[in-house]
């Protein structure tokens, strides 16, 4: 497989492609599941064409809790099969698909009661680790163990002596969500998909009653053109009913947005060598380890308000902090948080009870000819739901298409992963960079580091850290802009890196910098380098003064003070 560039050549001549020739597979929408729509289609040998309006994953996919799991709160629910195949897609992402990317983590729950809970828990816990084991792929997790209060305090002292008798401790595996999908539209590309961000689908083409392809407006050149396409999949998540309305056609299903809200604290604010998951009167609490950091999550409430930027109100903040410091020896203030983020998970909801009750399960339907719907799901088991999208658009070809073969394709990056983790030490003496550097960069990029090395080698000050954030290089802006497809400010603050979250300023200080350095790439002039910045400044004000609202009308209405660097 060749490694595939989303350089801003790659983009133009994308563009060109997809509007010269007829594509087997359009997919709409850049997030978890778009993208592996379109690696499932372009590794299948169909012409795949992907489009998102924004930026790769700048929806629901680049704000999640980052975990891939099975969702060990669904077993009880009775939910096992959901449960079966998120365990089964984890392991293959631990272990063939993503290593670089996906990583184990350590949970503890405490238990606050006496003999039935470490009964009642222990089996549900003991359960997930069997399922994971059944599926084939969970042998590379450690199994639980039943902790004495004495020993759960000892792995988690920032937790007071009263809020436990005892623990379990299990593990799971998180992943950064954006970066992943970055890397899932790369590995489709490598295949042979054309993949353009920042273009927007402003209709559908129509012969009779058939959809055969779609208006696609370029927001970052100008210019609108039509792509054809023998079948168009519609995965845009809570934009699905949007996207709908395109064509005029009542869905079979609708999608309800539900806000989940997170807070980034520095490492040091919650001694613990463990994560942690609480219970809460509505669903789980999550303190997660995230580098030198813990995000702490999530909140689920209906959302009715603008989709591109929820807003974290005021209240949502003081829900996680009330519930986190009930259980914590030194409790956390506003003053600990460093960054905040709210995403939209896309919810199932029909017109009848059965159909209402799918809620994290997925489904697929063809409301007309030439147009496939997935809605649904969760990010764990999107490559499921890529599959199942993919299955029902090949029905309609009139040629034999090749079965799903995606459990079998590793993710750009992974393939020599291990063989280079080995050889970590020996990178950083040939590079000169600290051997913690070289493990933070086959982290992100897997084998691809190489790449960025490259860039170092030819600039040796891209080697440099960010002064502002200093977990990142200099050569990783600029990585970012000739090979993941990068073409904003925010593109590169918010999801290529975690800046805009991980530090107390959330990015201000390291924007002119990062503007600067992408400003090589993208061929900015001064004037296009001051208005990345401002726009970035902006936004991240009105962020703050959305928090500092008490609701979430109030909350909505402040964080729409800044406008879009790209109109829609």
């Amino acid at each position: 497989m060749r490694t595939a560039t989303l350089g801003p050549e790659q983009r133009t001549g994308a563009l060109a492609a997809m509007a010269e020739r007829e594509l087997d597979v359009l997919v709409v929408g850049g997030g978890v599941v778009g993208a592996g729509t379109a690696l499932d289609a372009a590794t299948r040998g169909l012409s795949t064409g992907i489009v998102e309006a924004r930026d790769w994953a700048s929806g629901t996919s680049s704000r999640s809790s980052k975990l891939v799991h099975g969702g060990l709160r669904y077993l009880e629910m009775l939910d096992f099969a959901l449960v079966r195949e998120a365990l089964k897609e984890r392991g293959l992402l631990l272990s063939r698909l993503a290593p670089h990317l996906v990583k184990p983590v350590p949970f503890l729950y405490p238990l606050e009661h006496r003999g039935w809970e470490r009964l009642y828990a222990g089996s549900g816990v003991a359960l997930y680790d069997a399922m994971s084991v059944s599926s084939g792929y969970g042998r590379g997790l450690p199994v639980h163990r039943h902790l004495s209060r004495r020993r759960a305090l000892q792995v988690a002292p920032a937790l007071k002596k009263d809020a436990l008798v005892g623990g379990l401790q299990y593990y799971d595996a998180q992943v950064d969500d954006a970066r992943y999908v970055a890397t899932l539209v790369r590995t489709a590309a490598a295949y042979g998909a054309h993949a353009v961000n920042r273009t927007r689908v402003t209709g559908f083409l129509r012969e009779g009653e058939r959809v055969v392809g779609a208006r696609l407006q370029d927001l970052e050149q100008g210019g609108e053109f039509e792509v054809r396409a023998k079948q168009v999949v519609n995965a845009t998540g809570v934009w699905t009913d949007d996207t709908q309305g395109l064509i005029a056609e009542r869905g079979q299903f609708h999608v309800r947005a539900s806000k989940g809200i997170h807070l980034v604290v520095p490492k040091d604010r919650i001694n613990s060598s463990t994560g942690l998951i609480l219970r809460t009167e509505k669903s789980v609490l999550f303190v997660i380890p995230w580098g030198r950091h813990w995000i702490i999550g999530t909140t689920d409430t209906d959302w009715d308000l603008d989709k591109a930027h929820p807003a974290a109100s005021s209240a949502d903040i003081d829900y996680l902090l009330e519930h986190l410091n009930s259980v914590l020896n030194l409790p956390l203030t506003r003053d600990d948080v460093e960054g905040v983020y709210a995403g939209l998970r896309p919810l199932l909801a029909g017109e009848s009870e059965a159909t209402s009750k799918l809620s994290r399960e997925h489904t697929v339907a063809h409301p007309v000819p030439g147009l496939v719907v997935i809605a649904g799901g969760k990010y764990t088991t999107y490559r499921v739901m890529a599959k199942d999208a993919v299955d029902e658009a090949v029905h309609a070809l009139d040629v034999r298409v090749a079965d799903c073969i995606t459990e079998e394709v590793r993710l750009a990056g992974a393939e020599g992963y291990h063989a280079l983790w080995n050889a970590r030490a020996r990178i950083a003496a040939r590079t000169g960079l600290h051997v913690a550097r070289v493990e933070h960069l086959l982290g992100r990029y897997g084998s691809l580091t190489e790449e960025v090395l490259e860039l170092i080698a030819d600039d040796p000050q891209l080697g440099e850290p960010l002064p502002a954030a200093d977990d990142y290089l200099k050569a990783e802006v600029v990585y970012a802009c000739t090979h993941e497809g990068a073409r904003h400010l925010d593109d590169v603050l918010t999801r290529r890196t975690r800046i805009s979250i991980e530090t107390f300023d959330r990015g201000t200080r390291s924007a002119r910098e990062c503007a600067e350095l992408m400003a090589r790439v993208l061929g900015w002039d001064s004037a296009q380098i001051d208005r990345e910045v401002e726009h970035y400044e902006k936004r991240v004000e009105a962020e703050r003064e959305s928090q500092r609202q008490p609701d979430d009308l109030t909350a909505d209405a402040a964080r729409l003070g800044a406008p879009e660097i790209v109109p829609l």
